[in-house]
């Protein structure tokens, strides 16, 4: 897919490369998110209905993920982790589903951030480093540093492969789920746009497609919330 993003080097230097659209894109991921929430949140009722319902339901939903990973009494510090998670990772798996926006020199300005693997490389990043950090909080340094030596020394060093891998697993995975949606979707619409039989032909492909991306969209960021406890539950759980 020849696409090109408009970028801009940071205070002029030349490693410290800005990509524009993708900014703007993760920050109206950001945005929608929290606009979301607070519009579903904003009355809170006893016996609650519609949006509430809805919002206390997917709590829920993370609570049970959280449960089945680890103890409560630890999880429950991570229950906002999953929540905001699940709630951008979805947002931004979906704003390239309904269209996407592009110059004719091929410039993108909207898809799905998620498609772009410094995005989910970064998170899966800041995953592995929050695991560690409540590693060393919940157990203290001495102990968490004996779990790379357990049960025996020998594994310490697949131990610390392990942490790049799953570092590594974890970004492209949803990277690469999302990205292929994306290639898809623009060769269904590049094909409906080729001649007056492929408007007609390609058309019921490309909704059905569109369905199943939404179906992707909600796996992957399911995925990614589950491995993300579960990899928090291997460095604050206790070793026995």
């Amino acid at each position: 897919m020849d696409t090109h993003y408009l970028k801009v080097d940071l205070f002029g230097i030349p490693w410290m490369t800005v990509n524009i659209p993708n900014l703007l894109l993760i920050t109206a991921a950001m945005a929608i998110v929290f606009f979301v929430c607070f519009f579903m949140a904003r009355k809170i009722e006893m016996y609650p209905t519609g949006a509430q319902n809805a919002l206390e339901y997917l709590v829920q939903f993370i609570k049970n993920v959280i449960s089945s990973t680890m103890d409560w009494e630890r999880g429950k510090n991570f229950l906002m982790l999953g929540i905001t998670l699940i709630l951008y990772i979805f947002v931004a798996n979906m704003m390239g589903v309904p269209f996407e926006l592009a110059t004719a020199e091929h410039y993108v300005w909207w898809n799905s951030p998620t498609s772009n693997p410094v995005l989910t490389l970064s998170l899966a990043l800041f995953i592995i480093l929050l695991t560690h950090i409540y590693g060393i909080k919940l157990k203290g340094v001495k102990e968490y540093g004996k779990d790379y030596f357990r049960p025996a020394p020998l594994l310490a060093p697949f131990k610390l492969i392990e942490e790049f891998s799953n570092t590594l697993t974890l970004g492209m995975r949803l990277f690469a789920n999302i990205y292929a949606k994306e290639v898809i979707l623009i060769m269904l619409v590049g094909l409906g746009t080729s001649s007056l039989f492929w408007v007609f032909g390609a058309f019921l492909p490309l909704v059905v497609f569109q369905a199943f991306s939404v179906f992707i969209g909600s796996l992957q960021a399911f995925i990614f919330v589950m491995l993300t406890m579960v990899y928090m539950a291997h460095k604050v759980n206790e070793e026995h």
